[in-house]
């Protein structure tokens, strides 16, 4: 049996990955948490022992201890948000000697989760981080599609949610930059942009339909360039189901970048509430995109774009994918690698969308 411990795992995505995980007979899973009665509750509901919810805080000054009296394989991280967090976490993880993953969205926290490298090397475990749609799916996508390309200038993906709101962390992670300036690589170079500006339609295939998008603060703007030597620009934008939400929260983004408003944080509280409320007027459909253009290996112009799309409020369940996966190999014993790393390389679409065939999810090939 395989350990696997899921930290916030009665949580938006926790609980999503438990209830994948709970069916794997090679899997022990430990729903943990602050919060006993709601780690107990979940693990009723999946039919699990009441043994396997565990009261535990990812902040606690034992962390490292509780880790290891638990004899875990694996940590799954899923407590965000993840801006502005340390690593602790995967620290205490590799101090039990166990595997470590986390659905991290912070673009410093991801891109920096090398410097765990040496400690997990001499563990012999494997920590990565940005275990979720970016960039584990993202860079799956291209790397997939890569050997068409002789040369590959661009490189546009985005998001386009359906009803169903994240939860309050990674509302709270995903807003805290809106407005808020940060570089991407365009046209060979570094450039600024604003979060939740550079407002821009999309139109995904049906049934989505046409999206308002803006520009994110997300791992991929870090990693991609130094992952697709020579590429020019990486660029990365999401959008809501609903267009009046969305231009909400683009007015909300010139407010803070004129500096009328100083954040977008104590409006994120009620803006989730009323999603809520709201969602069953907004469309439960949601998608994603990767466009990619460059040289075929003629020489010739080459544009392709990929599409994932999810029906039934589904799209919740794509960030989760890559946790599901990875758990389910490492509790198989596949061959993974050992050190500290963004989740790249690590997955196929294949075994992305694989662990995502009970929901609504499908793809639309390039």
């Amino acid at each position: 049996m395989h350990t696997i411990l899921v930290l916030g795992g009665y949580g938006f995505f926790g609980s999503r990955i438990c209830q994948a995980l709970a069916e794997n007979p090679q899997i022990h899973l430990l729903i943990g948490g602050r919060d006993a009665s709601k780690a107990q509750a979940l693990a009723t509901q999946l039919g699990l022992n009441s043994n396997q919810a565990v009261a535990i805080d990812a902040n606690g000054a034992d962390l490292a201890a509780r880790l290891s009296a638990l004899k875990l394989n694996t940590v799954i991280h899923t407590a965000g948000p993840f801006q502005g967090q340390n690593y602790t976490v995967a620290r205490a993880a590799i101090a039990a000697g166990a595997n470590y993953m986390d659905l991290a969205d912070g673009r410093a926290f991801v891109a920096g989760i090398g410097a765990l490298d040496k400690a997990a090397r001499a563990a012999g475990v494997l920590v990565t981080s940005g275990a979720s749609s970016l960039p584990a799916l993202s860079s799956a996508v291209v790397d997939h599609y890569l050997p068409r390309f002789s040369r590959l200038d661009l490189i546009r993906h985005g998001i386009g949610s359906g009803a169903r709101a994240p939860g309050l962390a990674t509302m709270l992670g995903v807003f805290g930059y809106c407005g808020k300036a940060f570089t991407r690589w365009q046209a060979g170079r570094w450039q600024t942009t604003y979060g939740w500006l550079d407002l821009q339609a999309y139109r995904f295939p049906t049934p989505v339909g046409r999206r308002l998008l803006g520009s994110c603060d997300v791992p991929d703007l870090e990693l991609f360039p130094l992952r697709y030597a020579g590429v020019q620009s990486v660029s990365f934008h999401a959008g809501f189901a609903s267009p009046i939400g969305h231009l909400f929260v683009w007015a909300a983004a010139c407010l803070v970048k004129a500096g009328l408003l100083k954040s977008l944080g104590p409006l994120v509280a009620p803006l989730h509430a009323i999603s809520g409320h709201l969602e069953r007027y907004v469309s439960d459909k949601g998608g994603m995109f990767v466009r990619m253009e460059g040289l075929d290996q003629d020489g010739k112009a080459l544009q392709l774009s990929w599409h994932l799309i999810a029906d039934k409020n589904h799209g919740p369940h794509i960030p989760c994918g890559a946790a599901i996966a990875l758990a389910h190999k490492l509790a198989a014993g596949a061959a993974l690698p050992v050190g500290a790393m963004p989740c790249m390389g690590l997955l196929t679409v294949e075994d992305y969308l694989a662990a995502l065939s009970a929901y609504q999810v499908h793809e639309v090939p390039a």
